[in-house]
């Protein structure tokens, strides 16, 4: 069984039963001792693997930084020996081109290290026979292929593998780019019965890049073996598939361009009928005739043909994706009512989508744009003097009120799908999983937006550590409710107890290590404007290589204020996930520095900056705030046909804890993001 599938299984709490066995007392003690892990069923099951798949999920024998003695060693040094080391160590790598062997300190005393004694939660796992193993990950895999959203590369990673060694039969693929990589990756053209005709497009956009590294699709020149594979898919989706014809001309000459650099012959009627649109130029696309509609049409009902129009041809989502467009074009106020009437739709990402949208406000000022492609987020922040005309912006009433009618659809929509639910508070802390397909997997990885509470007396350490490459930083953002920033990183050379930085390692190609000790309550009271409320860490690549072609993780610790141990203590980590984005910058996660919480990011944007704190991150507000909205608990009260105090009662669990439970319940908990996925399509 492949390494994917067991460190999958290990963020479940599962280890796999393989052949080599022996040893049992002293296996059981190793994993308890190094990881704090207990085995809670078959313990006779227990092998040396499992100690190593925990080590590598978990970390062990992880690199030093550059200061060894962190944090002890970097409180009792001056401002002044801590520049100066970090002068003398650029001098060496950056300046005489020396990353031969990892540098340090110059001035640090040795630290002599107490033994480990921080308190810490127990981990529960069981072992399961390989039979098993294969029934959860394929339980897994079909709930992500319910989804409508791109999977996240290790996510997608899972189905790939799972096709390839067992032969797994995708029944359902509602994501069209989880379809497309699977075309690319394994060949078989027979999943264009998954695709519409105009996805085919994102075929040759993924197609582009994966083979030809480039996002350019305007200037074709692909190899025969791949114009034969597009032929086939395109015949495939003409002979049954969905013909979305009217949809395509939206993208007219790329469709000229890609059927000329086929030389398409038409197989049937449908195929002929769609090149001869494609070659005509009185041939309209839907939005083409929407917007004649509404800028044309009768002053009195164009909105309404227009929305009419939408919903016929591309379905009532297409409607809600343009409701501030047609909300303040209509004319008169009957006409408003009437697209507040069309709000209705059994999507509930859309719906959920929508709540955000209006939750965040209808502002006037330039917008950021948050889109995802090609497995990585791209931010696009509108130019003022570019910026949409103010009559597409709603008064704060309507938008008041069509977000009621939104909240209202996602209730009738919702409703009575789980039968009698028990969710447990900590569920509101939860956001639910929209937009996972730029993250990455790992230990401890939730949905993005999602909170965890820091217990009291305890600092955060976050780390990074990486192998292949000569430098990644590790930086910490303070941001406030404007926008503001402080920047604490290699640059800014920041010193004080609350914040302590383990020292910028630029010669780790063999393997280097970075740290910031946070002990909250400090850095509010003696470092901090009031007005700062998060603080952002992010990784990025200084020397240019993009994550993918180099071993990076990222993730953090749980401390005492006062700590023991070694710097990087496994039994401490509460979450490790591996960066594997093909850019060099990603955000991590969060602390509010209000509610004493950490908020998960865990974002690969397409960026190939070298630098953090170059850009805003007031976009990342949105993330930071998502439970408000909405959250895993509001979502799965809207689910129950009723709501019960008593776990006991439910059919569906929504609690991390070890709740009394009826024969036949289903618990589902906060890592459980497939299942929440499932639920969501």
């Amino acid at each position: 069984m492949r390494t994917l599938f067991h460190d999958f299984l290990f963020t479940k709490g599962v280890f796999v039963r393989t052949s080599e066995r022996g040893h049992e007392p002293e296996l059981l003690t190793a994993l308890a001792k190094l990881f704090n892990i207990r085995i809670v069923s078959n313990p006779e099951w227990v092998s040396i693997d499992m100690v190593t798949t925990a080590s590598r999920n978990l970390g062990q024998d992880v690199p030093l930084p550059f200061y060894k003695g962190f944090p002890e060693s970097v409180l009792k040094l001056s401002l002044d020996e801590i520049v100066i080391d970090r002068l003398l160590h650029y001098i060496r790598t950056y300046g005489m081109g020396d990353f031969s062997q990892a540098g340090h300190s110059l001035f640090e005393e040795e630290v002599v290290r107490k033994c480990f004694n921080e308190s810490v939660e127990v981990r529960d796992f069981s072992i399961v026979s390989e039979k098993e193993a294969v029934a959860i990950l394929q339980d897994v895999a079909g709930s992500l292929l319910a989804s409508t959203r791109p999977l996240n590369d290790a996510h997608y990673a899972l189905v790939r593998a799972l096709i390839e060694d067992y032969g797994y039969e995708i029944v359902e693929c509602n994501c069209k780019d989880t379809v497309v990589r699977l075309l690319l990756d394994i060949r078989d053209a027979s999943y264009a019965r998954f695709l519409k005709l105009s996805d085919v497009i994102r075929l040759v956009e993924w197609l582009q890049l994966q083979g030809y590294k480039s996002k350019d699709i305007k200037k074709l020149n692909l190899r025969n073996r791949d114009r034969k594979f597009l032929t086939a898919v395109l015949d495939i989706v003409f002979e049954g598939g969905d013909v979305d014809a009217r949809t395509c001309l939206e993208k007219k000459k790329l469709w000229k361009g890609l059927l000329h650099h086929l030389h398409y012959q038409p197989k049937n009627d449908t195929a002929a009928q769609f090149l001869s649109d494609i070659r005509n130029n009185e041939a309209r696309s839907v939005y083409s005739e929407f917007e004649r509609l509404v800028n044309e049409g009768d002053a009195q009902t164009g909105t309404r043909d227009a929305a009419n129009l939408l919903r016929a041809e591309k379905g009532a989502g297409a409607v809600l994706r343009h409701l501030d467009y047609l909300l303040s074009m209509s004319y008169p106020f009957g006409e408003i009512d009437y697209i507040i009437d069309q709000i209705t739709s059994d999507n509930k990402i859309l719906l959920i989508q929508l709540l955000y949208h209006y939750a965040n406000g209808v502002s006037r000022e330039p917008r950021v744009f948050k889109f995802q492609k090609l497995g990585m987020m791209r931010v696009y922040h509108e130019d003022g003097k570019k910026s949409i005309k103010p009559h597409s912006f709603l008064e704060e009433n309507l938008a008041a009120r069509v977000s009621l009618r939104v909240l209202s659809e996602l209730e009738r929509t919702c409703k009575g799908t789980l039968g009698k639910v028990y969710v447990d508070e900590g569920m509101r802390r939860i956001a639910l999983p929209l937009q996972e397909g730029a993250s990455m997997g790992g230990v401890g990885t939730l949905p993005r937006g999602s909170r965890l509470p820091i217990p009291e007396g305890k600092k955060i350490r976050a780390f990074t550590y990486w192998e292949r490459v000569d430098d990644i930083d590790l930086s910490a953002f303070a941001i406030g409710e404007g926008g503001d920033q402080i920047e604490f990183s290699w640059r800014t050379c920041f010193y004080d107890s609350s914040i302590v930085f383990s020292g910028d390692e630029t010669s780790g190609y063999d393997g280097g290590s970075e740290y910031f000790d946070i002990d909250i309550e400090r850095l509010k009271k003696e470092v901090l404007p009031d007005y700062m409320r998060y603080l952002v860490f992010c990784d990025n690549v200084f020397s240019e290589v993009p994550f993918t072609d180099c071993m990076c993780k990222a993730g953090y610790m749980v401390r005492d204020i006062e700590d023991s141990g070694e710097i990087f203590e496994p039994k401490t980590v509460k979450s490790s996930f591996a960066i594997t984005c093909a850019s060099t910058f990603a955000y991590l996660f969060a602390l509010d520095l209000e509610t004493r919480e950490i908020v998960w990011l865990n974002v690969a944007r397409d960026s190939r900056a070298r630098v953090a704190g170059t850009t805003s991150m007031h976009f990342l507000k949105d993330y930071l705030e998502a439970t408000n909205v909405i959250n895993l608990r509001d979502f799965a009260c809207m689910l129950a046909t009723e709501v019960v105090d008593n776990p006991a009662q439910a059919d569906v669990v929504f609690s991390d804890k070890d709740e009394p439970m009826r024969e036949g319940a289903e618990q589902i908990r906060s890592t459980d993001t497939e299942r929440i996925i499932q639920l969501l399509n």
